[in-house]
């Protein structure tokens, strides 16, 4: 799912494809949920006994379940707690404040916005920064973080300047469609975001993602494996070079097992965590890739953009019915002008804050779709050639849980509103009984 434009939408008022290790969890800031597995714990010992199902051992699981609540009581603190900072922000006149600013240094509005956004921005962020760090805080405390603060400090220094410039750009496209068309911005704006997530897919494996991981040549460090994924894509119909395949150092900053394929055209690629190889098996590393091949052989990505474009104009319509009433009864109170004003952002940002939690379920439920329809792909185009697809992909899962400790037993209310994927207790239940070759069945997608 493109979550990049959903976190600089938000960011400005509106709100790599879903991840292998994002299964257990649900998500917050990046990377902060990433946790540390010994070496025992490995592939090659969860391999010794026949994976039934999903377990911890008592030390584990009360950990994975202190961890796992505290993650969700914070997505839901986080919320509110951004909406408090937007109407106190509003409150106090500092949106007014930054446009005058930017109208007197200039009376072009590319100068304005790029004023107005970074300072709104700031201080809305740093009023944020205590949750932020609270999150890393609990990462390493859990031990599921190796990364020291002065390095999680300039990777949040770096995502703020490039939510800084992205924001700007948008804010000033949606303002520009607002003025020229007052009745119907929020189609309008809702359809150009079609072409922004295109762009954003493509350029964030090359431009985004290597300004917070190293990559190196998969074909470099671990030829073995690339020979055996290409014998997986090559019986999932899948073609992708050796040179665009990755080996991704997140050891140097987490322990999360775990891989993707991303991009599209010249942007396209596979990558794979060292910390993947180095815990798991090369069987189990070829599930993990099986089942991200999965997203891109069912056209999960373009189905993903079209979902996100849909939602994105109902809720702009949402915000569009509501903006009126809510800048009528305020205006005054904020010193808005009105809503082409730039003053007005914070309103939108509040409004769709709103909006995007009330409709995280609709958008989790489809993750949770697209990600369990990876898994049967994963088990179907591994099948044949890894001697036993369905315990290895079980393996797996084992893996993954014990290494980001994946709640062994959410609420259904949490599934159904924070999980993007399926629990692992039900995706390793399902492997398991996957098997519609001994039943003289047809497969789903490989065949």
């Amino acid at each position: 799912m493109p979550r990049l434009f959903f976190v600089l939408i938000v960011s400005i008022g509106f709100a790599p494809v879903g991840s292998f290790a994002g299964a257990a969890q649900p998500q917050p800031p990046p990377r902060s949920e990433q946790s540390t597995a010994p070496a025992t714990t490995s592939g090659d010992v969860i391999q010794k006994q026949e994976v039934k199902s999903y377990t911890l051992s008592p030390e584990k699981y009360e950990k994975a379940v202190a961890y796992s609540r505290t993650q969700y009581r914070l997505h839901f603190l986080g919320i509110a707690y951004s909406v408090v900072a937007l109407m106190l922000i509003l409150a106090f006149r500092v949106p007014p404040l930054f446009r005058d600013w930017g109208e007197r240094i200039s009376r072009r509005r590319i100068v304005q916005v790029f004023v107005f956004v970074p300072l709104l921005l700031f201080v809305f962020d740093a009023m944020k920064f205590p949750l932020s760090a609270y999150h890393h805080y609990l990462a390493v405390h859990y031990e599921l973080s190796v990364q020291g603060w002065s390095s999680w400090l300039w990777d949040w220094t770096k995502g703020e300047i490039i939510k800084f410039i992205a924001a700007s750009i948008l804010a000033y496209i949606l303002y520009m469609v607002i003025r020229r068309s007052p009745r119907r911005w929020w189609l309008y704006f809702g359809l150009l975001s079609l072409p922004i997530i295109v762009f954003l897919q493509f350029i964030s494996p090359v431009v985004v993602d290597p300004l917070f991981n190293k990559f190196e040549s998969l074909e470099a460090t671990q030829p073995k494996l690339v020979a055996e994924i290409e014998k997986l894509m090559k019986h999932g119909g899948l073609d992708i070079q050796r040179e665009r395949m990755f080996e991704m150092k997140a050891s140097e900053k987490e322990t999360a097992v775990d891989a993707y394929v991303t991009g599209f055209g010249a942007s396209k690629r596979v990558v794979v965590y060292d910390t993947t190889i180095e815990k798991m098996t090369e069987p189990q590393t070829l599930f993990v890739v099986g089942h991200e091949m999965g997203h891109y052989v069912l056209g999960h990505i373009l189905k993903g953009i079209a979902f996100s474009v849909a939602l994105i104009i109902v809720l702009l319509f949402i915000i569009y019915l509501s903006i009126k009433r809510l800048l009528s009864s305020r205006q005054r109170r904020w010193a808005i002008r009105g809503l082409d004003d730039w003053a007005s952002l914070p309103a939108l940002m509040l409004l769709f804050y709103v909006c995007f939690f009330l409709s995280e379920p609709a958008f989790n439920s489809f993750s949770r779709y697209q990600e369990h329809q990876a898994d049967v792909y994963g088990l179907e185009v591994t099948h044949g050639i890894l001697p036993d697809s369905s315990q290895t992909a079980a393996e797996a899962f084992q893996i993954l849980g014990e290494v980001d400790l994946a709640d062994p037993d959410p609420s259904t209310f949490i599934k159904v509103w924070l999980y993007t994927h399926p629990p692992l207790a039900d995706r390793i239940e399902f492997a398991r009984q996957y098997d519609p070759w001994s039943r003289g069945q047809q497969p789903m997608f490989v065949r």
